[in-house]
Protein backbone atom coordinates (compact mmCIF):
# COMPACT_ATOMS: atom_id res chain seq x y z
CA UNK A 1 0.00 0.00 0.00
CA UNK A 2 1.22 3.27 -1.13
CA UNK A 3 1.93 5.49 1.79
CA UNK A 4 1.22 9.50 2.93
CA UNK A 5 3.58 11.67 4.99
CA UNK A 6 1.66 13.89 6.79
CA UNK A 7 3.99 16.64 8.53
CA UNK A 8 2.89 18.53 11.00
CA UNK A 9 0.52 15.64 12.11
CA UNK A 10 -0.24 15.52 15.17
CA UNK A 11 -1.43 19.44 15.29
CA UNK A 12 -4.85 20.67 15.18
CA UNK A 13 -6.12 20.03 11.71
CA UNK A 14 -3.22 17.30 11.16
CA UNK A 15 -4.42 14.80 13.69
CA UNK A 16 -8.40 15.70 12.56
CA UNK A 17 -7.00 14.43 8.38
CA UNK A 18 -5.06 11.67 9.79
CA UNK A 19 -7.78 9.86 11.53
CA UNK A 20 -9.47 10.45 8.50
CA UNK A 21 -6.95 8.67 6.42
CA UNK A 22 -6.85 6.03 8.74
CA UNK A 23 -10.12 5.25 8.27
CA UNK A 24 -10.57 5.82 5.10
CA UNK A 25 -7.39 2.59 4.90
CA UNK A 26 -4.34 4.90 3.77
CA UNK A 27 -1.04 3.90 5.45
CA UNK A 28 0.46 7.15 6.85
CA UNK A 29 3.55 8.16 8.70
CA UNK A 30 4.05 11.71 10.71
CA UNK A 31 6.29 13.72 11.26
CA UNK A 32 5.79 16.14 14.23
CA UNK A 33 8.52 18.55 16.43
CA UNK A 34 5.51 18.91 19.11
CA UNK A 35 6.15 22.28 19.19
CA UNK A 36 2.71 23.22 19.07
CA UNK A 37 1.14 19.90 19.67
CA UNK A 38 1.14 16.76 21.68
CA UNK A 39 1.65 13.34 20.64
CA UNK A 40 -1.18 12.28 22.76
CA UNK A 41 -3.35 13.48 19.92
CA UNK A 42 -1.70 11.16 17.43
CA UNK A 43 -2.50 8.22 20.57
CA UNK A 44 -5.87 9.20 21.05
CA UNK A 45 -6.45 9.26 17.04
CA UNK A 46 -4.71 5.34 17.32
CA UNK A 47 -7.71 4.79 20.14
CA UNK A 48 -10.27 5.94 18.32
CA UNK A 49 -8.90 4.39 14.53
CA UNK A 50 -7.81 0.83 15.95
CA UNK A 51 -4.80 1.77 13.42
CA UNK A 52 -0.99 2.12 14.42
CA UNK A 53 0.24 4.60 12.40
CA UNK A 54 4.44 5.68 12.36
CA UNK A 55 5.48 8.41 13.97
CA UNK A 56 8.91 10.85 13.92
CA UNK A 57 9.71 13.49 16.12
CA UNK A 58 11.87 15.81 14.27
CA UNK A 59 11.93 19.29 12.64
CA UNK A 60 11.12 20.64 9.62
CA UNK A 61 14.44 22.09 9.28
CA UNK A 62 16.24 18.99 9.72
CA UNK A 63 17.21 17.55 6.38
CA UNK A 64 18.58 14.39 7.49
CA UNK A 65 15.72 13.33 9.06
CA UNK A 66 13.96 13.53 5.80
CA UNK A 67 16.06 12.32 3.99
CA UNK A 68 15.87 9.31 5.75
CA UNK A 69 12.04 9.17 6.20
CA UNK A 70 11.87 9.24 2.14
CA UNK A 71 15.03 6.49 1.58
CA UNK A 72 13.44 4.09 4.35
CA UNK A 73 10.02 4.60 2.84
CA UNK A 74 10.17 4.81 -0.69
CA UNK A 75 6.58 3.34 -0.88
CA UNK A 76 5.78 7.12 0.11
CA UNK A 77 3.58 8.29 -3.18
CA UNK A 78 1.93 11.70 -1.22
CA UNK A 79 2.88 14.26 1.05
CA UNK A 80 0.14 16.20 3.24
CA UNK A 81 2.11 19.55 4.50
CA UNK A 82 0.65 21.06 7.46
CA UNK A 83 3.83 21.56 9.19
CA UNK A 84 4.11 25.52 10.25
CA UNK A 85 4.09 28.59 12.36
CA UNK A 86 0.74 29.62 12.58
CA UNK A 87 -0.31 32.69 15.05
CA UNK A 88 -0.58 35.79 12.98
CA UNK A 89 0.05 37.85 15.99
CA UNK A 90 3.37 36.20 16.79
CA UNK A 91 4.60 36.81 13.47
CA UNK A 92 4.45 40.34 13.58
CA UNK A 93 6.90 40.09 17.01
CA UNK A 94 8.66 37.50 15.52
CA UNK A 95 9.03 37.54 11.43
CA UNK A 96 11.81 35.57 11.13
CA UNK A 97 11.30 32.87 13.28
CA UNK A 98 8.43 32.61 10.85
CA UNK A 99 9.99 32.58 7.46
CA UNK A 100 12.82 30.24 9.17
CA UNK A 101 10.12 27.27 9.82
CA UNK A 102 7.36 28.11 7.22
CA UNK A 103 9.31 28.89 4.24
CA UNK A 104 12.92 27.43 4.69
CA UNK A 105 11.56 24.34 6.23
CA UNK A 106 8.71 23.66 3.22
CA UNK A 107 11.95 24.30 0.69
CA UNK A 108 13.53 21.52 2.11
CA UNK A 109 11.03 19.49 2.26
CA UNK A 110 10.12 20.07 -1.35
CA UNK A 111 14.00 19.40 -1.97
CA UNK A 112 13.43 16.10 -0.87
CA UNK A 113 10.34 14.96 -1.96
CA UNK A 114 12.55 15.88 -5.53
CA UNK A 115 14.76 13.42 -4.60
CA UNK A 116 12.89 10.64 -3.56
CA UNK A 117 10.20 11.34 -6.32
CA UNK A 118 7.35 12.11 -4.75
CA UNK A 119 5.16 13.63 -7.22
CA UNK A 120 1.97 14.67 -4.86
CA UNK A 121 1.64 17.23 -2.96
CA UNK A 122 -1.31 18.72 -0.72
CA UNK A 123 -0.49 22.29 0.70
CA UNK A 124 -2.13 23.70 3.83
CA UNK A 125 -2.50 27.66 2.48
CA UNK A 126 -5.07 29.82 4.10
CA UNK A 127 -7.39 33.30 3.29
CA UNK A 128 -4.95 35.38 4.66
CA UNK A 129 -3.06 34.76 1.01
CA UNK A 130 -6.13 37.20 0.00
CA UNK A 131 -5.09 40.07 2.48
CA UNK A 132 -8.31 42.56 2.78
CA UNK A 133 -10.52 41.70 0.19
CA UNK A 134 -12.20 44.82 -1.86
CA UNK A 135 -15.55 42.72 -1.78
CA UNK A 136 -16.99 39.27 -0.19
CA UNK A 137 -17.19 36.19 -0.82
CA UNK A 138 -13.67 35.55 -1.85
CA UNK A 139 -13.37 33.03 -5.10
CA UNK A 140 -9.77 31.38 -5.75
CA UNK A 141 -9.91 34.39 -9.21
CA UNK A 142 -9.34 37.11 -6.56
CA UNK A 143 -5.68 38.67 -6.45
CA UNK A 144 -3.02 37.71 -3.74
CA UNK A 145 -0.36 39.03 -1.88
CA UNK A 146 -1.24 41.97 -0.10
CA UNK A 147 -1.17 39.99 3.51
CA UNK A 148 -1.12 41.78 6.50
CA UNK A 149 1.23 39.66 8.28
CA UNK A 150 4.32 38.00 8.13
CA UNK A 151 2.37 34.21 8.79
CA UNK A 152 0.27 35.27 5.86
CA UNK A 153 3.49 36.24 3.51
CA UNK A 154 4.48 32.88 4.41
CA UNK A 155 2.12 31.17 3.16
CA UNK A 156 1.77 33.60 -0.22
CA UNK A 157 5.62 33.04 -0.67
CA UNK A 158 4.88 29.02 -0.50
CA UNK A 159 2.26 28.97 -3.00
CA UNK A 160 4.22 30.94 -5.28
CA UNK A 161 7.49 28.77 -4.56
CA UNK A 162 5.54 25.59 -5.06
CA UNK A 163 3.93 27.21 -8.45
CA UNK A 164 7.46 27.67 -9.87
CA UNK A 165 8.40 24.18 -8.98
CA UNK A 166 5.50 22.29 -10.44
CA UNK A 167 6.00 24.69 -13.59
CA UNK A 168 9.73 23.08 -13.44
CA UNK A 169 8.87 19.49 -13.08
CA UNK A 170 5.41 18.61 -15.33
CA UNK A 171 5.04 14.97 -13.43
CA UNK A 172 4.88 17.18 -9.65
CA UNK A 173 1.18 18.24 -8.48
CA UNK A 174 0.23 19.95 -5.79
CA UNK A 175 -3.58 20.40 -4.17
CA UNK A 176 -2.90 24.13 -2.71
CA UNK A 177 -6.01 24.47 0.09
CA UNK A 178 -7.14 27.82 1.01
CA UNK A 179 -8.65 27.04 4.49
CA UNK A 180 -10.67 29.74 6.04
CA UNK A 181 -11.46 29.50 10.16
CA UNK A 182 -11.31 25.75 11.26
CA UNK A 183 -13.43 25.28 14.62
CA UNK A 184 -15.03 22.26 16.25
CA UNK A 185 -13.37 19.00 17.38
CA UNK A 186 -14.34 15.16 16.82
CA UNK A 187 -17.68 13.85 17.66
CA UNK A 188 -15.50 11.75 20.25
CA UNK A 189 -14.71 14.81 21.93
CA UNK A 190 -10.93 13.14 22.01
CA UNK A 191 -9.05 15.07 19.90
CA UNK A 192 -9.14 19.08 19.18
CA UNK A 193 -7.51 22.17 19.53
CA UNK A 194 -4.94 22.30 21.80
CA UNK A 195 -3.36 25.88 21.99
CA UNK A 196 -0.45 27.26 23.98
CA UNK A 197 -0.86 29.69 26.28
CA UNK A 198 -3.32 32.50 25.83
CA UNK A 199 -5.66 31.74 22.77
CA UNK A 200 -5.01 33.14 19.23
CA UNK A 201 -8.39 32.02 18.01
CA UNK A 202 -11.32 32.96 19.44
CA UNK A 203 -13.42 30.04 19.55
CA UNK A 204 -10.31 27.85 21.94
CA UNK A 205 -10.56 31.29 23.57
CA UNK A 206 -14.57 31.29 24.06
CA UNK A 207 -14.15 27.44 25.46
CA UNK A 208 -11.23 28.61 27.90
CA UNK A 209 -13.78 31.53 29.34
CA UNK A 210 -16.24 29.15 29.19
CA UNK A 211 -14.30 26.91 31.56
CA UNK A 212 -13.13 29.48 33.60
CA UNK A 213 -9.51 28.90 32.90
CA UNK A 214 -9.82 32.51 31.62
CA UNK A 215 -12.07 35.72 33.13
CA UNK A 216 -13.86 37.25 30.11
CA UNK A 217 -13.44 37.06 26.33
CA UNK A 218 -11.33 40.13 24.86
CA UNK A 219 -12.94 41.02 21.34
CA UNK A 220 -10.27 42.55 19.28
CA UNK A 221 -12.01 45.86 17.86
CA UNK A 222 -15.74 46.89 17.55
CA UNK A 223 -15.20 49.72 15.27
CA UNK A 224 -14.58 47.83 12.22
CA UNK A 225 -17.68 48.54 9.51
CA UNK A 226 -19.55 45.49 9.81
CA UNK A 227 -23.20 45.33 11.02
CA UNK A 228 -22.44 45.28 14.58
CA UNK A 229 -18.96 46.33 14.45
CA UNK A 230 -17.00 43.09 15.05
CA UNK A 231 -15.16 41.00 12.64
CA UNK A 232 -16.54 38.63 10.14
CA UNK A 233 -15.04 35.25 9.30
CA UNK A 234 -16.12 32.12 7.86
CA UNK A 235 -15.76 29.37 10.26
CA UNK A 236 -15.90 25.61 9.25
CA UNK A 237 -15.62 22.23 11.10
CA UNK A 238 -12.59 20.71 11.14
CA UNK A 239 -14.04 17.29 9.90
CA UNK A 240 -15.30 18.62 6.98
CA UNK A 241 -11.86 20.28 6.64
CA UNK A 242 -10.13 17.24 6.98
CA UNK A 243 -12.52 15.55 4.32
CA UNK A 244 -10.92 18.15 1.91
CA UNK A 245 -7.61 16.33 2.39
CA UNK A 246 -8.73 13.47 1.22
CA UNK A 247 -10.72 14.41 -1.75
CA UNK A 248 -7.60 16.22 -2.70
CA UNK A 249 -5.70 13.31 -2.75
CA UNK A 250 -8.06 11.28 -4.12
CA UNK A 251 -8.22 13.77 -6.98
CA UNK A 252 -4.21 14.05 -7.05
CA UNK A 253 -4.02 10.62 -7.42
CA UNK A 254 -6.39 10.54 -10.55
CA UNK A 255 -4.88 13.51 -12.39
CA UNK A 256 -1.64 15.23 -13.05
CA UNK A 257 -2.93 18.64 -12.65
CA UNK A 258 -2.80 20.76 -10.35
CA UNK A 259 -5.17 22.96 -8.27
CA UNK A 260 -6.12 25.75 -5.63
CA UNK A 261 -9.39 25.40 -3.96
CA UNK A 262 -10.81 27.80 -1.10
CA UNK A 263 -11.90 25.53 1.87
CA UNK A 264 -15.18 27.52 3.61
CA UNK A 265 -18.72 27.65 3.99
CA UNK A 266 -19.74 30.17 2.46
CA UNK A 267 -21.14 32.20 4.97
CA UNK A 268 -19.71 34.94 7.04
CA UNK A 269 -20.39 34.93 10.85
CA UNK A 270 -19.37 38.44 13.26
CA UNK A 271 -17.40 37.65 16.84
CA UNK A 272 -20.35 38.62 18.46
CA UNK A 273 -22.65 36.45 16.69
CA UNK A 274 -20.40 33.52 17.19
CA UNK A 275 -20.63 34.28 21.02
CA UNK A 276 -24.03 34.17 20.60
CA UNK A 277 -24.21 31.11 18.61
CA UNK A 278 -22.01 28.66 21.64
CA UNK A 279 -23.98 30.48 24.58
CA UNK A 280 -27.26 29.47 22.67
CA UNK A 281 -25.93 25.85 21.71
CA UNK A 282 -23.99 24.98 25.13
CA UNK A 283 -26.58 27.33 27.42
CA UNK A 284 -23.52 29.13 29.00
CA UNK A 285 -22.85 32.47 28.99
CA UNK A 286 -19.53 34.20 28.31
CA UNK A 287 -18.74 37.62 29.48
CA UNK A 288 -16.35 39.94 27.39
CA UNK A 289 -14.73 42.73 26.71
CA UNK A 290 -13.90 45.09 23.68
CA UNK A 291 -9.66 45.67 23.27
CA UNK A 292 -8.29 47.32 20.31
CA UNK A 293 -7.88 46.04 16.94
CA UNK A 294 -4.95 43.34 16.80
CA UNK A 295 -2.55 44.00 13.66
CA UNK A 296 -3.31 41.58 10.72
CA UNK A 297 -6.79 41.06 10.66
CA UNK A 298 -8.93 41.60 8.22
CA UNK A 299 -12.06 43.25 8.56
CA UNK A 300 -14.38 40.49 6.64
CA UNK A 301 -13.19 37.44 4.90
CA UNK A 302 -15.45 34.53 3.77
CA UNK A 303 -15.57 32.01 0.57
CA UNK A 304 -16.79 31.23 -2.29
CA UNK A 305 -16.55 27.45 -1.72
CA UNK A 306 -18.01 26.57 -5.20
CA UNK A 307 -15.28 25.30 -7.34
CA UNK A 308 -14.12 22.65 -4.08
CA UNK A 309 -17.36 21.48 -4.37
CA UNK A 310 -17.21 21.26 -8.00
CA UNK A 311 -14.00 19.91 -8.54
CA UNK A 312 -13.09 18.04 -5.81
CA UNK A 313 -17.11 17.00 -5.02
CA UNK A 314 -16.68 18.67 -1.22
CA UNK A 315 -19.09 20.28 0.72
CA UNK A 316 -18.99 21.43 4.13
CA UNK A 317 -21.72 19.17 6.50
CA UNK A 318 -21.83 21.20 10.31
CA UNK A 319 -23.78 24.58 11.08
CA UNK A 320 -22.07 26.79 13.35
CA UNK A 321 -24.15 25.87 16.45
CA UNK A 322 -22.62 21.94 15.91
CA UNK A 323 -19.25 23.40 15.04
CA UNK A 324 -19.36 24.97 19.22
CA UNK A 325 -21.25 22.43 20.39
CA UNK A 326 -18.27 19.89 19.36
CA UNK A 327 -15.79 22.52 19.97
CA UNK A 328 -17.13 22.38 23.59
CA UNK A 329 -17.31 19.12 23.91
CA UNK A 330 -13.44 18.56 23.52
CA UNK A 331 -13.26 21.27 25.55
CA UNK A 332 -15.40 20.35 28.82
CA UNK A 333 -13.61 17.07 28.56
CA UNK A 334 -10.46 17.95 28.52
CA UNK A 335 -10.57 21.21 30.30
CA UNK A 336 -6.10 21.08 30.31
CA UNK A 337 -6.02 19.98 26.63
CA UNK A 338 -3.83 17.15 26.39
CA UNK A 339 -2.57 17.78 29.41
Amino acid sequence: MKKTLVTGGAGYIGSHTVLALLEAGREVIVLDNFSNSSPESLKRVSEITGESLNLIEADLTDRQTLNKIFSENEDISSVIHFAALKAVGESNIEPLKYYRNNVSGSILLLDEMQKAGVKKLVFSSSCTVYGEPEKVPISESFPVGKVSSPYGRTKYMMEGIIADFAASDTDFSCGVLRYFNPVGAHASGEIGEDPNGIPDNLVPFVCQVATGKLEKLRIFGNDYPTPDGTAIRDYLHVVDLADAHLKALDVLDSSEKGFVCNLGTGRGFSVLEVIAAFEKANNIEIPFEFASRRAGDVTEAWADPSFAKQFLGWKTNYDLEEMLADAWRWQSQNPNGYK
